[in-house]
């Protein structure tokens, strides 16, 4: 488990929905109109009116007294707990790393060891952390009828944080996939991992909070993170279990701590994120990622000078995300964007924070075309742009600890 301090936090000034050749804020261009001219050649002017906005949730049901309706909570989480176990597995790894003998004070090589979890997701393949499994030299895998199977590295990716392994063993029962998108603050939920090496330790709670991102963990900057936060208790050792819903079906992916041990709060990856990843994984060992172009941050963020600055008008609530720096020859900028534009939304899907557009714009595949929905200055514009492949970034953080060695 990753554990997360509050001393470090980067400054990555792409925020990034693409790598660029340089990093540094857009200057509006005098000829441009800085994002406030006009729309570019093949662009479709929109009416004006509210962006694209996704179906409201059904309010809760109130009962004849007026107050809302509590759902009968479990009497026992045990049901959860016994279907899932045998579907997850502890995690040992063996590796290596150089370190200074303190009598010669030449450089050695120590072995080094870790310990995780995983589940089963296909028959012979498990899915976990990459961080528990990272320059491993070897990888086991136990069962909870104490088999213990070699297991080879099918496919990782480090900025979402998911590894996929393979064991030869066909007899094991995968665990159910939900919907992490249908989850709610508040609701019950179950982890079941191994902290500090306890095999197969139940923990309980609830969803705190959802669409955590690198602003509240502060993990490497260059990562993709959406989490669930949760209170059930996690430790350095639950990296890769399961966080189950009250259907035994998992949700998410237990990843990262913040604060340290059992008062600390857990984040989980989304399941449903995860599930747009895997396909390629498996296939290919990795996922390429797709790219705009540009580098973004929230439009709430914009200051009163900035919104004077776009024409933007006065006491106007905008939501989306704008566009600090159009990478030269890139995507964005054939298809006409600057710097100063708000992406409103992207294939029909509305854009209330930078962070979705991240991941949608580098989900969608390389060599697409899709639609942005562009507010420059008080006019609006659809456009389409056939998206590039997003460069691999350097880890621009100091490496964290992954569980105990």
């Amino acid at each position: 488990m990753r554990e997360l301090s509050r001393a470090w936090r980067v400054v990555w000034c792409a925020l990034a929905v693409s790598a660029a050749s340089a990093c540094g804020r857009g200057q509006p261009s005098g000829e441009s109109g800085g994002g406030v001219g006009a729309i570019p050649p093949g662009a479709t002017p929109v009416a004006p009116g509210p962006a694209p906005a996704p179906a409201p949730a059904p309010a809760p049901a109130p009962t004849a007294a007026g107050s809302l309706l509590t759902p009968m909570q479990p009497v026992s989480f045990a049901p959860i707990a016994k279907a899932a176990n045998p579907s997850v597995v502890y995690i040992s790894t063996l590796g290596a790393q150089e370190e200074v003998s303190p009598f010669t004070h030449r450089r050695r090589r120590a072995q080094t060891k870790g310990v995780g979890t995983g589940f089963v997701i296909d028959r012979g393949l498990v899915l976990t952390n990459n961080h528990v499994v990272a320059n491993a030299e070897a990888i086991e895998v136990k069962l909870t009828d104490e088999r213990v199977f070699p297991a080879k590295v099918v496919g990782t990716d480090s900025a979402t944080d998911i590894a996929v392994v393979r064991i030869d063993a066909k007899d094991v029962r995968p665990l159910p996939l939900g919907d992490s998108d249908a989850i709610e603050v508040g609701d019950w939920v179950v982890a079941i991992g191994n902290p500090f090496g306890l095999s197969h330790t139940v923990s309980a709670g609830i969803i705190s909070a959802k669409g955590r991102d690198k602003n509240d963990v502060p993990l490497d900057p260059s990562g993709f993170y959406d989490f669930l936060q949760t209170d059930a208790s996690i430790n350095p050792g639950n990296s890769g279990g399961p966080l189950l819903n009250l259907k035994g079906e998992v949700v998410g992916v237990n990843s990262a701590i913040r604060g340290g041990g059992a008062q600390g709060i857990g984040f989980a990856i989304p399941i449903n994120m995860i599930q747009q990843i895997l396909p390629m994984l498996e296939r290919d060992g990795r996922f390429t990622r797709s790219a705009l172009g540009i580098s973004i941050r929230d439009a709430h963020e914009l200051t009163k000078q900035d919104r004077t600055d776009l024409d933007l008008p006065e006491g106007e609530t905008i939501n989306g995300a704008v566009i600090e720096f159009v990478a030269p020859g890139g995507p964005a900028e054939k298809a006409g964007l600057e710097a100063g534009d708000i992406i409103v939304a992207f294939d029909d899907k509305p854009i209330d924070r930078s962070t979705k557009l991240q991941w949608l714009a580098s989900t969608a595949g390389v060599g697409k075309s899709v639609t942005v929905r562009i507010r420059r200055g008080k006019k609006t514009f659809d456009q389409k742009v056939t998206l590039g492949q997003l460069p691999q970034l350097p880890s621009q953080a100091p490496a964290l600890p992954a569980d105990p060695r």
